[in-house]
């Protein structure tokens, strides 16, 4: 074997048990999708599958990280209440029309 062969299955390895480790921690979200689509990316742009795999994975956990930022602003806001006119009259009774 030469280091051209190990190199790369080392990498892969190396990877592999980083996003595995990660897996059960909140802070992994979004990272396992976005290695996923990196390593594609990587491998089709070069047969560079294991950089992608880590570009993606940090992409992947800064979308998902700024996404639950928004989420959280969205559920702090108030919900607008719909307008109230005090000094409306109320509909007329629909029985009384009819007579």
């Amino acid at each position: 074997m030469t280091w051209r062969t190990t190199l790369p299955a080392l990498g892969v390895t190396v990877v592999a048990l980083a996003i595995l480790t990660n897996a059960g921690q909140a802070e992994a979200r979004g990272c396992i999708k976005g290695a996923a689509v990196g390593a594609v990316a990587g491998h089709v742009a070069g047969h560079h599958a294991v950089i992608g795999a880590v570009a993606g994975c940090a992409v992947g956990h800064h979308l998902a990280k700024k996404e639950q930022r928004q989420r959280q602003l969205r559920q702090q806001q108030p919900q607008p209440q719909p307008p109230q006119n005090p000094g409306a009259r109320p509909a007329p009774d629909a029985a009384a029309a009819t007579v």
